[in-house]
């Protein structure tokens, strides 16, 4: 298993020095992916745009939407975005795409939420062939295009997955039920009678260092999750908050399967950074003498 850096695009605070600052320092190690969260009405930065301006200041690390609410965009538009990124960073982009819960959304762009699964379906199905034809460009690197992973918790995903998805992308929590979801896809996938297995990724969240900065990581959950209403308590309470639990966290994932992990911050401050390569060193790195 691999581990991967979330960026904090989604945090108060955030600024361009920091993104940029992060990403290189993601791009020197230990970490093997840089991550970015979605969300239309809320303060944080685009997922695209912030991958770009990313892959112009990294040259090794893989860029990935962990995840990206595929409807809210259109799919020509969609599609052209992603072979660009795709293009500007040399062939490292991940497209990590599900439904997105949020309704609110989904009204700023005047969708319909209640048709979200159809259009994804179809979305999905359109994306290949606008990368491999010849009417949008450009062509991007990767052949066949970005890497697509799949999210979400329902017989609908694990089909997208199986039919439509190089990979399936597990929404956080406990790792038990990591290895749940992840048999589900993998079971799709087989269903399909596709060769190999699909990549399966997983994410979680940590807050490391003090009370403090656990207290501001809590807080941050509770708030970016408030929709979800009770569970957003359960969420915040899954913070990893000292290197011990970031380590058997990481540990119980690579146990169950898991391909590659993605942590991410929860409080906009770079020594955040340097608290999760310092405990989580070169083992997860990819490398040889990892």
């Amino acid at each position: 298993m691999q581990v991967g850096i979330g960026l904090p695009n989604t945090l108060k605070g955030v600024d361009r020095e920091l993104i940029l600052s992060w990403a290189e320092w993601a791009d020197d190690g230990p970490f093997t992916s840089l991550g970015v969260f979605d969300r239309l009405r809320y303060h944080g930065l685009d997922p695209m745009a912030t991958l770009t301006a990313c892959a112009a200041v990294t040259d090794e690390i893989e860029l990935a939407t962990s995840i990206i609410a595929g409807p809210l965009r259109r799919n020509a538009s969609l599609a052209k975005t992603a072979a660009t990124l795709d293009v500007l960073s040399n062939g490292r982009l991940t497209l990590g795409m599900a439904l997105g819960a949020r309704k609110g959304d989904y009204d700023a762009v005047s969708v319909e939420f209640e048709k979200r699964g159809r259009l994804f379906d179809q979305q999905l199905a359109e994306l290949r062939d606008y990368w491999e034809g010849d009417d949008i460009g450009p062509d991007p690197i990767q052949d066949g295009g970005p890497t697509i992973l799949v999210g979400g918790d329902s017989d609908h995903t694990y089909r997208r997955v199986g039919r439509f998805a190089d990979g399936y992308i597990h929404g956080g929590g406990p790792p038990r039920a990591f290895a749940r979801q992840a048999e589900r896809a993998q079971a799709a996938w087989a269903e399909c009678e596709r060769p190999g297995g699909p990549e399966i990724w997983g994410h979680g969240y940590y807050a490391l260092g003090c009370d403090e900065a656990a207290e501001k990581g809590r807080d941050y959950l509770l708030n970016y999750y408030e929709f979800t209403g009770p569970f957003a308590e359960r969420i915040a309470e899954s913070l990893l908050t000292t290197p011990q639990e970031v380590t058997q966290f990481v540990r119980s994932y690579e146990d169950k399967g898991c391909d590659e992990l993605i942590l991410f911050p929860t409080v906009a401050d770079p020594e955040q950074f340097d608290l999760l390569a310092d405990t989580l060193g070169t083992k997860w790195n990819g490398s040889e003498n990892a």
